[in-house]
């Protein structure tokens, strides 16, 4: 299944009435379990550098949801947000200029071919890596991009049942992305040999997670890609659902799940 039709979809509606943009990121808060753990990691961050004035990358802002909720919740900061599409980076400019917001830039950026140098606190990477083939030459260029002292957070698809495969020989749920996921072995023996040092590693979409996630996210998606008449079915199919797909999803962000189709990892360059 391809995602990039549907999220286009939702790009479009927000585009014709900017107005839903504010409650569409409160949406994708709600249900998005990612969403719970990297706000969650991110505030913890804030905290670690204590009232320093962070600039900070959003490395595949998409939407730009996190760079939302950083510009009003990581305070003080300056956030450079970009993107590989043109059209997208346009209207969260938009959007962002329109609502006051001082602290934010936005640029089309291949993170491929970046080169920035020593200028950034803080990089977040949120569902980007797992589209991306050359990730060496990326997380070298996120490391050039870093102060020293500064962190790379990512959150990705992982080994344990990202993009809904268990078993070797299945297939990826979505079609867009470059590999499966990673592990928490993975990224340390990407990331130490560029320099990198590790700060944090979790997993989330544990047994529960994965439960909300098929409940929440994977079915409606799927009659979504079969035909777009079922966003008139969407509404009454959430009524039923979300109470259970909440209950799930908290369980799992309470638990230190030992695997999970999901994970957060946080490096630090010295």
């Amino acid at each position: 299944m391809h995602y990039d039709p549907i999220k286009d979809v939702f790009a479009a509606a927000i585009r014709k009435m900017p107005v839903l943009r504010v409650l569409f990121y409160k949406s994708l808060d709600v249900m998005f379990l990612r969403s719970w753990f990297v706000r969650r990691e991110l505030k913890k961050l804030r905290k670690f550098f204590g009232t320093k004035k962070l600039n900070i990358f959003d490395a595949g802002t998409g939407y730009g949801q996190y760079t939302y909720f950083m510009a009003k919740n990581l305070q003080p900061n300056e956030i450079y947000a970009v993107d590989v599409k043109e059209k997208w980076i346009k209207d969260a400019e938009s959007f962002f200029k329109s609502y006051g917001f001082n602290n934010v830039s936005f640029g089309v950026e291949d993170l491929t071919q970046i080169n920035h140098t020593d200028k950034f606190d803080l990089i977040v990477c949120v569902d980007v890596m797992e589209h991306i083939e050359d990730d060496i030459k990326v997380f070298q260029n996120y490391f050039n991009a870093l102060k020293s002292g500064g962190f790379l957070l990512i959150n990705t698809p992982s080994i344990f049942g990202g993009s809904d495969v268990h078993d070797e020989g299945e297939e990826s749920f979505i079609g867009e992305h470059a590999r499966d996921g990673y592990s928490k072995e993975d990224f340390i023996a990407k990331l130490e040999p560029i320099g990198f040092k590790v700060h944090n590693s979790l997993y989330s979409y544990g047994f529960w997670g994965d439960l909300s996630w098929r409940l929440g996210i994977k079915y409606p998606m799927m009659l979504l890609n079969l035909s777009k008449i079922f966003f008139i079915v969407l509404p009454f199919y959430y009524l039923i659902t979300l109470p259970f797909t909440l209950l799930m999803m908290r369980l799992d962000y309470n638990t230190d799940n030992k695997i999970g189709a999901g994970i957060i990892f946080i490096a630090r360059k010295d």
